[in-house]
């Protein structure tokens, strides 16, 4: 049986695969609010022409739009792979609750594995967070997307 995590990490899954399938690297997120969820994003960095434009970051923004402000107070992030530093200072700046992580990412992960920004006391806001979600299934997705691209 899973539990609201992984129901939740599978949401964000279904973002990853359409990612892929747009051939952006395979990241989905979502944002949730009172059990509904508000938000639902992947990557879409190559087809905007925009570094910026990360899971999270168009996540945040769609999250935002829904509520009418830009403090996500009581809000939850669910995403496929751990954020990178310009995905937590968002993550902070916009006051989201919780942030719960499939994947980690060992080469610019920023919630402990290459430096923990999310260190209770680092920052003005406090966000709580979890990684290992559904950590197979978030890391095959990538595995199989970079393995793909190599055969290339």
């Amino acid at each position: 049986m899973n539990t609201i995590h992984e129901d939740y990490m599978n949401e964000a899954l279904i973002e990853a695969r359409k990612a892929y399938g747009l051939d952006e690297v395979p990241v989905g997120a979502i944002i949730v609010k009172n059990d509904v969820i508000i938000a639902r994003a992947h990557n879409m960095k190559e087809m905007l022409k925009d570094a910026t434009a990360h899971a999270e970051m168009l996540a945040i923004k769609e999250a935002q739009n829904y509520i009418g402000a830009w403090r996500l107070s009581g809000c939850s992030m669910y995403v496929t792979l751990e954020p990178c530093p310009m995905c937590v200072g968002a993550i902070i700046s916009s006051r989201i609750t919780d942030l719960y992580f499939g994947a980690f990412d060992p080469k610019a992960g920023c919630c402990g594995s290459v430096v923990d920004l999310l260190k209770k006391g680092l920052f003005n806001h406090s966000v709580s967070v979890m990684g290992g979600i559904l950590e197979k299934d978030c890391s095959d997705i990538l595995s199989n997307y970079f393995k793909e691209k190599r055969a290339k």
